[in-house]
């Protein structure tokens, strides 16, 4: 790779900024290790004794009771055991500031304390508190020569009565776990008891877990995943713990899966990592709210990925997508046989260009089906042709790739079409997490970063502070998104859904959720229906959508005919930035409603979505500068209860106090443009 290691074994000139005072419990056996967050309310302390525990505390809660941690290394044995202490070094950072241009927000704060404790045997533990939370990482140091990991211990206990919002592992059988690591990486939420959790299933990061005292949420997640397999977590049967499970390394893949687009394993190794002796492993995150709503803008994933090298970003262009596949290519009205040709995508370019949308996706269908060659095209398509059409109408074109027709000859395609004006691709299928597949997805960042290409992936897991090394990677799934409403029975909830990923999977980064339907249903309305399928939920659900989600590559699910249908939500959703400079999370609570504010430039946008209930809330805007503000406001319409896509759309003058009483219908929501 291109980026350099970055490592923080200590030099004799290191400046000590604070002094560590080591407790003696047992003479010199045992040693506690206490670092503070820099509002002092956080606590992580390390102990040292047969095992290296962690714990975290705030305002003196214990919010993670002390668990051991570790890993078991081939050439060298079990790192976290029996730990001898060598050197201890403390840092602190504070009010630094670095430039995020494509996320929630265009500069992010950093202010941490750090504790750095290096172990006889050559590794050492970084740990760090942010406000925002703790997180840890082991790094090792020994030299040039390559290590086999074998496992990594990670055993999480949570104070009794604990409970935590799963979501498990799509495919395999229980207790299967290997079956479990091919998976989509999305599913909705098991909330129950820690204890009563599903121990034969895999659950997917990021989890929330919620604590009995006072509500109070940490969220288990990970940043800096480079060169090892992500992590799952396994309820430990009858307890309040999560052990760390993690994909050993493919051994024997062939070529399978959904239109031969996989690699299927059919045979893994005994370890799950093979890689450099001197390295830093990735940060496993604790993030904590008292709030709820402080989940909704947490910024640990990001400050603890790996910094870009990245110089010019300027080619990177996030935007809205006009998207086919939702839809399925459903047009009526036109003289042309709507479909996967060029016909279909020149009236879809056509609408990208008449209402200022960035982007049109050509989803699967445009490659020759099951061949696994990204260049052999079906005759109904002329991508030259396609390419220099949206080119004249200013607008650019983005490729769905099955996951190894893009891999196996990565090199050549992106070159290929990048030549041809392309401007990225939409990778699918990946469906694996272990070393492999992570390094595939460094790899294919930074060939596309030196051909300034874009990459959205779908089918894969949730994003890992990759986005901020290669903010090329404009969007990750890894999210049960408004695609499942094509198949699901009654019955399969998306409302409470859309109420909870965002203080959860959320937290990690970008969601490739794909909102925007124009058919929206209540749920007694709601079908699945394929070829013309709708949303459960209000408009103004939809349009609010676009507010609360973070997607800075954001689609338009729905056929443009819909939306030429319905022009005031069009083009409402088509003024709405993808990424922000500012990110106000407002009042909410998780699985009932959310209400957030998000600023681009002078220019604030307000959405808020509701359970299936009706609820009347008033939003406090008492944090905009002083002015005179006009809001133009979707509420849901006094019919929405029974008709879902009815709506009410009015501009009025914000008043003094900067609060809007609002009422949402069962599964609404409203949207808000504020401008002075």
């Amino acid at each position: 790779m291109a980026e350099t290691e970055q490592f923080y074994f200590m030099t004799k000139k290191t400046v000590i900024l604070f002094f560590l005072v080591l407790h003696s419990i047992t003479g010199w056996s045992q040693k506690v290790m206490q670092l503070t967050s820099p509002n002092g309310q956080i606590v992580l302390q390390a102990t040292t004794g047969d095992e290296l525990l962690i714990s975290v505390s705030q305002n003196g809660r214990t919010l993670l009771e002390p668990s051991p941690i570790g890993m078991n290394i081939r050439e060298i044995g079990e790192i976290g055991k029996q730990p001898k202490v060598t050197k201890v070094t403390k840092r602190s950072v504070s009010g630094q500031k670095i430039a995020s241009p494509i996320y929630k927000k265009s500069e992010v704060e950093e202010s941490f304390n750090e504790l750095i404790v290096q172990f006889k045997g050559k590794y050492a533990v970084n740990f760090r508190c942010y406000d925002q939370g703790v997180a840890y990482q082991f790094q090792t140091n020994f030299g040039k020569t390559p290590i086999t990991v074998i496992n990594e211990k990670a055993d999480y206990k949570f104070p009794d009565q604990s409970k935590g919002y799963a979501a498990y592992s799509n495919r395999g059988k229980d207790g299967d776990i290997d079956s479990q690591f091919l998976n989509s990486f999305e599913n909705t939420y098991d909330y129950k008891s820690l204890s009563s959790l599903n121990d034969q299933r895999l659950v997917i990061l990021p989890f929330l877990v919620e604590l009995p005292a006072n509500n109070q949420k940490i969220c288990i997640t990970e940043s800096d995943l480079y060169d090892y397999p992500g992590m799952f977590l396994r309820s430990k049967a009858n307890t309040s713990a999560m052990e760390g499970v993690y994909a050993t390394v493919p051994k024997v893949t062939e070529q399978g899966g959904h239109n031969m687009l996989q690699k299927m394993v059919k045979e893994r190794e005994g370890y799950i990592a093979r890689t450099k002796g001197t390295r830093s492993f990735p940060w496993r995150i604790f993030a904590i709210a008292d709030n709820d709503k402080d989940l909704l803008d947490n910024d640990l994933v990001f400050l603890l990925g790996r910094p870009s090298s990245m110089t010019d970003l300027s080619w990177i262009k996030p935007g809205k997508v006009a998207w086919d596949w939702w839809n399925n290519w459903n047009l009526k009205g036109v003289d042309f046989r709507a479909g996967v040709n060029n016909d279909t995508y020149k009236f879809y370019i056509d609408f990208a260009a008449e209402n200022n949308i960035e982007y049109v996706i050509l989803d699967e269908g445009w490659a020759v089906n099951k061949k696994a060659d990204m260049l052999q095209i079906i005759p109904q398509i002329n991508l030259e042709e396609l390419a220099a059409y949206a080119k004249s109408k200013k607008v650019d074109l983005i490729l769905w790739a099955g996951y190894w027709a893009f891999h196996r000859d990565m090199e050549k395609v992106v070159k290929h079409y990048a030549n041809m004006g392309i401007k990225g691709f939409k990778v699918d299928f990946m469906d694996r997490d272990d070393q492999e597949m992570v390094d595939f997805m460094w790899e294919a960042a930074e060939v596309c970063a030196e051909h300034k290409m874009l990459l959205d992936y779908h089918g894969t897991c949730k994003p890992f502070g990759l986005q901020r090394t290669y903010p090329n990677v404009i969007n990750f799934e890894g999210v049960n998104g408004l695609e499942q409403l094509k198949w699901k029975k009654q019955g399969y909830d998306q409302v409470i859904y859309d109420l909870t990923f965002p203080f959860i999977r959320m937290l990690a980064g970008p969601v490739d959720y794909t909102q925007g339907a124009m058919r929206n249903a209540t749920q007694k309305g709601y079908v699945p229906n394929y070829t013309e399928p709708m949303s459960q939920g209000t408009r103004c659900r939809q349009l609010a959508e676009y507010v609360i989600f973070e997607s800075p590559f954001n689609m338009l699910c729905d056929t443009p005919i819909n939306y030429i249908n319905e022009e005031e939500s069009t083009e409402f959703i088509t003024s709405i930035p993808t990424v922000w400079d500012e990110t106000v999370a407002l009042d909410s609570k998780i699985g009932q409603y959310i209400s957030m504010a998000r600023r681009s430039k002078d220019t604030w946008y307000v959405g808020a979505i509701n359970d299936w209930k009706t609820r009347e809330m008033e939003i406090d805007l008492s944090f905009l500068p002083d002015g005179n503000y006009q809001i133009e406001i979707f509420r849901d319409g006094i019919n929405a209860d029974r008709n879902a896509t009815d709506y009410k759309k009015e501009k009025k003058m914000l008043s003094d106090d900067k609060k809007v009483k609002i009422k949402m219908y069962p599964g609404g929501g409203v949207a808000a443009k504020i401008s002075k």
